[in-house]
């Protein structure tokens, strides 16, 4: 089956995602997708934007019982279902909880490979885009994380959590200040059509 995919790149800085058509139909017709297979990994980088714009969140994922935490990051973990997971924030009839803005950074940026839109000549732009804003997330979660270390510092400490999360915010500012120029190389917005073929089920990569 030969199928016209739609993808859209959104440019907003460090909060940047691809919207792909075809999740609302998902080849692997298991009602769980890329959701069944992995489990959303907050940083730094996403509590700074979370604590600023959706504070909300924050608080929902410190009440989720089934999480690990570490220093200075948080894992929501999976639940068996079947052969396979469950991501705690998928639901069958609506997808994601989340607001993909409000995602952590693989459940933004993540197509699945059978799309492999990354082989593509006219999109070789926001491959750059996304490979560097990768390395940059990467680099500035280690950066406040050691920060916030040095200071005695730890999510693991609920006492000191307020204090932990206004350090975070402060350091974040101070870090991003002067943001790196590939955040500019791509426009806000841009969409694209491509052509694939569609496999299903198991057969369809993830």
């Amino acid at each position: 089956m030969i199928r016209n995919i739609e993808l859209v790149f959104h440019n907003k800085g460090l909060r940047s995602y691809i919207e792909v058509d075809l999740c609302m139909d998902c080849p692997r017709q298991d009602g769980k997708g890329c959701c069944g297979n992995y489990s959303p990994v907050f940083y730094p980088s996403d509590f700074a934007f979370l604590l600023k714009n959706h504070p909300e969140v924050v608080d929902y994922l410190m009440t989720i019982k089934d999480v690990t935490i570490l220093d200075a990051s948080l894992t929501v973990n999976n639940s068996i279902d079947g052969e396979s997971y469950k991501c705690y924030f998928h639901s069958s009839d609506g997808g994601c909880l989340l607001q993909q803005i409000q995602r952590e950074s693989i459940c933004r940026h993540f197509v699945c490979p059978g799309i492999a839109w990354e082989d593509e000549a006219s999109m070789q732009h926001w491959k750059a885009f996304f490979n560097q804003l990768s390395d940059y997330e990467i680099e500035l979660n280690n950066k406040i994380a050691t920060a916030l270390k040095a200071q005695g510092l730890t999510l693991r400490n609920s006492a000191q959590r307020q204090l932990f999360f206004a350090e975070l915010l402060s350091i974040f500012e101070r870090e991003t200040r002067h943001l790196p120029k590939f955040l500019l190389s791509c426009k806000p917005a841009e969409r694209f059509a491509i052509k694939r073929k569609i496999y299903f089920k198991q057969e369809w990569p993830l």
